[in-house]
């Protein structure tokens, strides 16, 4: 007959991120697996869906962790854990895209997309407000030309655009992967949105 959890499993099961973060600290390898089982999946789902390719994802989330783990003594827990370590990964993968060009994003939506809702979520709108149905539909058939025009974007725009187009991730979460404020993520957006219909203007 099989043994349940031991107490010791069960309590560290159930203990928050901040908990692990101060057992960790001491040196305790059960907090460390952890928190690797909490975020590992997380992790790899943010930058494989940044850098779109298996093998260098798997990479990245390694990385990702031995950086975690080197610096905990670092982290502040006065910030919640999990920005922390979506904020590295992002960091790491964000490194990865300048060297590599920028990542494929679609006008019609992120490749993850499954839903209407999810589509309209991810789409980019290049086309302006006011444009007819036929500059509308011209704009979105310019996937090529915007990889290009993305990867001309400031650094803190580009994050924005690749986690809300194309991890298709909420302003509230980009704001804490990016640790700053609800409403800075939105001007960020906002602003890389104005420069991609700059950037492509002549396209139309």
């Amino acid at each position: 007959m099989r043994s349940g959890p031991s107490m010791s499993n069960v309590a560290t099961i159930a203990a928050t991120d901040s908990e692990l973060v101060v057992r960790a600290r001491s040196g305790s390898e059960t907090a460390y697996r952890e928190l690797l089982a909490r975020y590992q999946r997380p992790v790899f789902s943010l930058v494989y869906r940044m850098v779109r390719n298996r093998e260098q994802a798997e990479d990245l989330a390694q990385e990702t962790f031995v950086k975690v783990f080197q610096n905990i003594t670092r982290y502040d827990p006065k910030y919640k854990f999990s920005s922390w370590i979506f904020k590295i990964a992002n960091n790491l993968a964000i490194d990865t895209l300048r060297r590599k060009g920028p990542a494929t994003i679609s006008l019609d939506g992120a490749a993850h997309a499954e839903t209407a809702d999810q589509v309209e979520a991810t789409r980019i709108d290049v086309a302006s407000a006011d444009a007819d149905p036929a500059e509308a539909l011209e704009a979105r058939q310019l996937g090529g030309a915007i990889e290009q025009a993305v990867g001309k974007l400031r650094p803190e725009y580009r994050t924005a655009i690749l986690l809300r187009h194309v991890e298709g991730r909420p302003y509230e979460e980009i704001a804490e992967i990016m640790d700053v404020p609800l409403g800075t993520v939105k001007t960020y957006i906002h602003r890389a949105r104005s420069e991609l219909r700059g950037t492509l203007a002549h396209l139309r």
